[in-house]
């Protein structure tokens, strides 16, 4: 009996050894997640996640959304989500909070709300996680779930709240380690695979009553109407050669990010230029000290007291470099989307044009 304790307390990771080395997100909880996001956009919502640390895997079995009047005086966030726990765990469902979501709009999560938001989640507990659902991304056909945790480093350096250009290269910290990232897998019951199965490969022995279902109508309609029972129909998508919106968009957004990147540049240089001056005037002062008191010193006068130069010359404080970091992440993460989305396009367009030469 002692040994299967043992055992169960290592595979539930009381005390916190085993770091978290992924996600594992049910199915409905997905679909949660994906139908929150959706009915709300272009607005920003939140929800919570429930679950267990299992041996280093975060199991993720529930969700719930936060009310859109968060902003408001009289809501209280914490209220709200100790009596959704309470009434789940009333049902028998899962009611450890494990992190949070949020949805976004073209990849643009990169902010300070978000930072001390899973900052103040990964303190009060070491092993939650942030998912984020980008809705125009999964638009696009593909499901574009993430999930993040920060970098020690980075909370070590949010704690102190030390952004400085010393503290960052000391720390070696950059837009790039801000967040880990880890892989995620969805998990299917098996009533669901089931019936996925049943789909998939039907018995015409056996009706099954699929009209509920509107997609699987929809495609065995189609599947009739063009006289083929192949699950690949042809896609002449591809050979579509106008740029998709979606990399318009993104241009847009990067464009705008470029000039708030501009703007933190402008406030450091104007941030270096004052220390400069600074520095001037004491380097000024220390030189007529030193030649007041050579005069003195030939008239046979008393030297002038020292005097402490670093108070009487304050230099101005350094500004944070965080809002700087945020900018270049979410400059890196723009990129990549219009490499993913362009790069195919750009390449067909080159083929073409060398087809009509």
């Amino acid at each position: 009996m002692p040994a299967n304790k043992d055992q169960l307390s290592a595979a539930l990771d009381i005390e916190g050894a085993v770091p978290i080395q992924s996600v594992q997100l049910d199915a409905m909880v997905v679909l949660k997640i994906v139908k929150h996001c959706r009915e709300s956009i272009p607005a920003t919502v939140t929800g919570q996640l429930m679950g267990l640390d299992v041996n280093g895997v975060l199991e993720v079995t529930h969700s719930f959304p936060m009310p859109k009047n968060q902003e408001s005086e009289d809501f209280e966030g914490s209220t709200y989500q100790l009596q959704m726990m309470r009434c789940l765990r009333e049902v028998n469902v899962d009611d450890n909070s494990v992190g949070w979501y949020q949805s976004t709009n073209m990849g643009n999560f990169m902010n300070q709300s978000l930072i001390e938001h899973q900052y103040e989640f990964q303190q009060a507990l070491s092993k939650s996680v942030l998912i984020i659902h980008d809705v125009s991304r999964s638009a696009m056909g593909n499901l574009n779930l993430r999930a993040l945790r920060l970098t020690p480093a980075f909370m070590k350096l949010y704690k102190e709240n030390k952004f400085t250009t010393e503290a960052l290269a000391k720390a070696k910290l950059t837009f790039s380690n801000i967040f880990e990232e880890l892989p995620i897998t969805i998990r299917n019951s098996a009533l669901l695979n089931a019936l996925l199965y049943e789909l998939e490969t039907p018995d015409e022995s056996v009706e099954v009553s699929t009209s509920h279902l509107t997609t699987y109508k929809s495609t065995n309609n189609n599947a009739q109407s063009t006289g083929s029972k192949t699950v690949l129909t042809p896609n002449y998508d591809m050979l579509d050669l106008s740029m998709d919106p979606y990399v318009a968009k993104n241009l847009e957004f990067l464009m705008e990010t470029i000039d708030d990147h501009t703007q933190e540049q402008g406030n450091y240089a104007y941030w270096q230029r004052s220390v400069e001056r600074e520095n001037k005037k004491k380097a000024a002062y220390v030189l007529n000290r030193k030649t007041e008191n050579a005069r003195r010193a030939q008239a046979g006068q008393a030297a002038l007291p020292n005097e402490d130069v670093d108070s009487m010359f304050k230099l101005p404080a350094e500004p944070s470099r965080l809002d700087h970091l945020l900018i270049s992440g979410q400059i890196d993460n723009y990129c990549k989307q219009i490499n993913e989305f362009a790069g195919p396009t750009l390449g067909k367009l080159f083929a073409v044009g060398e087809l009509q030469k």
